[in-house]
């Protein structure tokens, strides 16, 4: 018997004419934790969905052999009864169903033809006891945060015995602890004999814990990297994800010379009626022409919250204190105000909030500004393709037209068009909320890069981010917030790790 629980054996996808995989090679040997890396657009996802029956057998060449057998997997609950188990980004959960219904969801324990709902919340409860969550099998999943509901999901896998875990961006939307906790799991796990295949754009973490690392690029394999051999170091990995070095993935500006304040906010606190409670607590807070600032903190610090109600307040949160925008007094009804004023903000969730996955290119760009493309309220379609075309061209966005459609690109050049979409309503200040979550080392280097041209230029960012390397590496001064409070400002000659954590945690 071969020592590999998987081999992917000249895997090739095309969709409509495009190959998004060429003769792909990928093999996982049993027990072991498997990094698979590479740019947005790379084909790891693709390669996956082939492995577990999104894309069937038929639609794609090349061999599956799972435990020295060739498969032939039509749809995923084939490679579910195998023991092929794969966790997405967007968790497959039900928000209004208990934590043991969803752990048994679609793998029932019945007696005869009735669930056996005592069985079912005993064997839950074991579930939990093996990922270490420590939850009420009984509470709803939408009364967890995200850390836990992952580990809900992780639960679900391992009830169906399962012997491959794919996790596909784990820990993106994690804090650093619940993060750490995820990859403590995971060393659990390999100890108990199950296999994992881990894609994660986090080099920090694929170092800390792969015990091989496969990177894609441009649907090929470059190379296998082996632990063992030290072969798996951040120099390494990025030479071979994007074919270049890069030096310092955070860009130095040469010249740092700010002026005078663009924003200040004194005693600002929100009310959330909603939740019931604060979400910004008596915040003082500003930012300089040509600085920027970073906010810090764990999830649930009150970052976003902060930069909703700075950004016209679409929450309708009872807001409280002083907004003052260049020294002038501001009170925003909404974010059409704080446009007009010269605030623009990037959200966190651009798939949600932030684009229209269904349209264009062009149509995203346009979609904050339609009088700037418009004349006597009719839109000016050259002059649209015109913007489109240029904010394409200055910001690298890597598609074959203007008229792609957003959602099929990769993540990077997503972050770029909501990027784009904002510079083009012309701002004086930019707010981005984590600005280069759940894309590659690459794009990362790209979007940094813009940033820096854009303070270059005389613009001003409040940059909230949970990776500590990204604000340190790019801030001129830190905030750190937590329970909705700022505990801590840094200029960023005295930052480091441990003093954000410090004031993160209080």
């Amino acid at each position: 018997m071969s020592n590999y629980i998987l081999e992917m054996n000249n895997i090739s996808k095309e969709f409509t004419g495009v190959k998004a995989l060429t003769d792909v090679n990928f093999k996982v040997e049993k027990g072991e934790i498997h990094c698979l890396i590479g740019e947005n657009g790379a084909g790891k996802s693709t390669l996956m969905k082939v492995l577990s029956g999104v894309y069937p057998y038929g639609t794609y060449k090349g061999d599956i052999v799972f435990e020295d057998d060739i498969q032939a997997f039509h749809k995923i609950s084939d490679s579910v009864k195998a023991g092929i188990a794969i966790i997405y980004q967007e968790l497959a959960l039900f928000p209004d169903l208990t934590v043991y219904e969803n752990i048994f969801a679609g793998n029932e324990i019945k007696r005869g033809s009735v669930v056996d709902w005592n069985k079912t919340i005993a064997e839950a409860k074991k579930m939990l006891q093996r990922v270490g969550l420590d939850v009420n099998p009984e509470v709803l999943i939408k009364d967890l945060g995200v850390g836990k509901q992952q580990l809900v999901e992780i639960a679900k896998a391992l009830s169906k015995h399962v012997k491959l875990l794919i996790l596909d961006e784990p820990t993106a939307a994690l804090n650093e602890n619940d993060s750490e906790n995820l990859l403590n799991l995971l060393r659990e796990l390999k100890k108990q004999g199950i296999t994992c295949i881990m894609i994660s754009h986090k080099l920090k973490e694929v170092i800390s814990i792969a015990d091989k690392a496969t990177v894609l690029r441009d649907g090929r394999t470059i190379c296998t990297l082996d632990g063992a051999k030290g072969e798996i170091t951040e120099n390494t990995i990025i030479r071979n994800m994007v074919g270049r070095e890069i030096e310092d993935i955070y860009p130095k500006r040469a010249n740092k010379s700010f002026g005078s304040k663009i924003l200040e906010i004194k005693n600002w606190t929100a009310y959330d009626p909603e939740l019931g409670r604060h979400v910004v607590k008596d915040v003082n807070l500003h930012v300089k022409k040509g600085e920027i600032v970073g906010i810090a903190g764990l999830m649930g610090s009150g970052r976003t919250e902060l930069a909703r109600s700075i950004f016209g307040n679409p929450k309708s949160y009872k807001l409280q204190g002083e907004l003052l925008v260049n020294g002038s007094p501001q009170s925003f009804k909404h974010p059409k105000d704080a446009i007009k004023e010269g605030i623009a903000y990037v959200t966190e969730d651009r798939k949600g909030d932030g684009l229209f996955l269904i349209q264009d290119i062009k149509s995203n760009i346009s979609a904050a500004n339609l009088k700037g493309i418009s004349q006597n309220g009719v839109i000016n379609d050259n002059k649209e393709i015109r913007v489109a075309s240029d904010y394409k061209s200055s910001l690298n966005v890597k598609a074959p037209s203007i008229e792609q459609i957003v959602g099929n690109l990769s993540g990077g050049n997503q972050q770029k068009v909501s990027i784009g979409k904002w510079l083009y309503v012309g701002p004086q200040l930019l707010i981005l909320d984590e600005p280069t979550r759940g894309i590659d080392v690459g794009a990362k280097f790209e979007i940094y890069t813009i940033m820096n041209k854009l303070i270059a230029d005389g613009m001003s960012i409040i940059m909230i981010s949970s990776e500590l390397g990204e604000i340190l590496g790019m801030s001129d001064r830190i905030y750190v917030m937590a329970e909705g409070a700022i505990k801590g400002e840094l200029p960023i000659e005295e930052a480091n790790q441990e003093n954000i954590m410090q004031f993160a945690t209080q």
